[in-house]
């Protein structure tokens, strides 16, 4: 499913911080039954994948994710060791109003990937930009359109700063993230599940 000499072949960025955009990811044939398969989330938060019903070829699709070839490719791609490092999934099906402040991600993820799954996107908004700086959200080096099967990976730095303008609706990506040790993976886990319940309860569905 995924296009590992693609992935190979995508020169890897480096001003401000290690990156990489890469559309067509996904290979185009499996693309309708993973996006078909993509679970129905309407209500905004991050859900972690085990906390999700998946089923088909989305399951697959996360498998070879967190499968070997992919992560010796990732190793490859930005000179480091993921051996024995957890991977963490989270997926998104809605953004709101507080989603897309700049950030640079905590200090205990190693490499952050997004995935998206939009057909179309025709607005300013939710488009994720890689900053210069944590002040700025026009000062960007590059943005990303969040179509179906462009990949974003980068290397968590203390300058990896990443925002978007406010987007209030449909918004689908998945999140992957080796991380340094299973009690992080674990911590992030319970937080992700308690953020997304307490939106579901105060926010209700849309």
């Amino acid at each position: 499913m995924l296009d590992l000499d693609k992935f190979n072949a995508q020169p890897l960025q480096r001003d401000p911080f290690d990156y990489l955009i890469l559309p067509g990811f996904i290979r185009q044939g499996v693309l309708a039954a993973i996006s078909r398969d993509f679970p129905k989330i309407t209500q905004p938060g991050s859900f972690p994948s085990d906390s999700l019903q998946l089923s088909g070829a989305f399951r697959q699709f996360l498998d070879e994710l967190e499968g070997e070839p992919f992560r010796h490719a990732v190793e490859q791609k930005f000179g480091l060791d993921l051996t024995g490092r957890p991977t963490i999934i989270t997926v998104r099906g809605y953004t709101d109003e507080t989603d897309g402040r700049i950030h640079t991600d905590s200090r205990t993820k190693i490499i952050t990937m997004l995935i998206y799954f939009n057909e179309a996107w025709q607005e300013s908004g939710g488009r994720l930009r890689l900053l210069r700086s944590g002040t700025d959200l026009e000062d960007y080096v590059a943005e990303v359109d969040p179509a179906i099967g462009t990949l974003l990976a980068f290397r968590r730095s203390d300058n990896s700063w990443h925002g978007h303008k406010p987007f209030v609706g449909p918004r689908r990506a998945i999140q992957l993230n080796w991380v340094v040790d299973e009690k992080v993976k674990r911590r992030e886990q319970k937080r992700h599940s308690i953020s997304a319940f307490f939106k579901n309860l105060f926010g209700g569905k849309r």
